[in-house]
């Protein structure tokens, strides 16, 4: 018997791996001079995270700097869900049960701690084999499967880096969105097109195209093979399907900060329906 040309184990449908590592003390430097040049209002201004003010976005991230430090590095078991409590459910308890808390603290003391843990959550990840598993599921890219480490720290990437755009947004500053630090959140946020694309039938060879303009941008090609959609490298030939999508509409788009609505107004589109407004549907995080 031929062996398979890819092992059945092989999450190579993701695309290919990537180490974010040596950009998050970057992202975080970026946050951290924000946070610094904030005044006392700002801390209190309203975000797209219903219920949030900034303070409250700023206190999620150093709720999992922490939770990165007890679980992962020192082994302490996470909170029990509760009975029949589903992952986003779970995930709204706890973050919530935190925040709430931390509106004790101060603003100064939210971002001094956010500083100090901060390179003890870096130095967790050194050493790693991020080709290993992660041991936690990223359900939008990889649902029901273990995917490897890379994956894992990808998506952590992304949530600090978004939800320091939406503090950015709340307070009308832009920045840390050059193409060091936005190019791997788009490349991540896509990794869930393979998922995205699965409840659309199409035959093998059918392939989708995701092109983002920009110094930050690049194309992204799913096709379609026996088993699954796959994050592959553009064949020969035009795309069944294709979209054109700004920067700072996709990742608002896979975040949930705007709807595929307000996204679809503009994207450019070509092809099959059914795969562009598939894509337009894409969501990559837990909700």
């Amino acid at each position: 018997m031929e062996s398979p040309s890819r092992p059945p184990t092989s999450l190579d449908w993701l695309g290919p791996p990537t180490d974010l590592r040596p950009l998050l003390p970057t992202e975080r430097a970026a946050l951290l001079d924000l946070l610094g040049a904030l005044g006392p209002n700002e801390w209190e201004r309203p975000t797209v995270c219903p219920g949030w003010q900034v303070r409250d976005i700023a206190a999620h991230l150093l709720h999992g700097q922490l939770r990165r430090l007890s679980h992962a590095r020192d082994g302490h078991p996470a909170p029990p869900f509760a009975d029949g409590e589903t992952l986003p459910a779970y995930l709204a308890r706890v973050n919530g049960e935190f925040v709430t808390t931390a509106r004790q603290l101060s603003p100064r003391l939210l971002t001094d701690l956010i500083g100090h843990l901060g390179s003890q959550a870096d130095a967790s990840w050194a050493g790693l084999d991020l080709a290993a598993p992660a041991g936690t599921e990223v359900s939008w890219a990889a649902p029901g499967v273990d995917p490897p480490l890379w994956l894992h720290l990808a998506r952590e990437y992304t949530e600090a880096w978004t939800h320091q755009q939406q503090i950015r947004d709340a307070v009308g500053r832009p920045g840390a969105d050059g193409p060091e630090l936005l190019r791997p959140v788009l490349d991540t946020f896509l990794r869930a097109l393979p998922t995205t694309l699965a409840p659309v039938p199409a035959p093998d060879g059918t392939t989708v195209t995701v092109t983002v303009p920009g110094p930050a941008g690049g194309r992204w090609t799913a096709v379609r093979e026996p088993e699954r959609w796959a994050l592959r490298p553009a064949p020969d030939g035009p795309p069944a399907a294709q979209l054109r999508v700004p920067a700072h509409v996709l990742w608002r788009l896979a975040s949930r900060v705007i709807t595929p609505d307000e996204a679809a107004a503009s994207v450019e589109t070509a092809g099959e329906r059914a795969l562009t407004d598939a894509v337009l549907r894409m969501v990559s995080i837990v909700r």
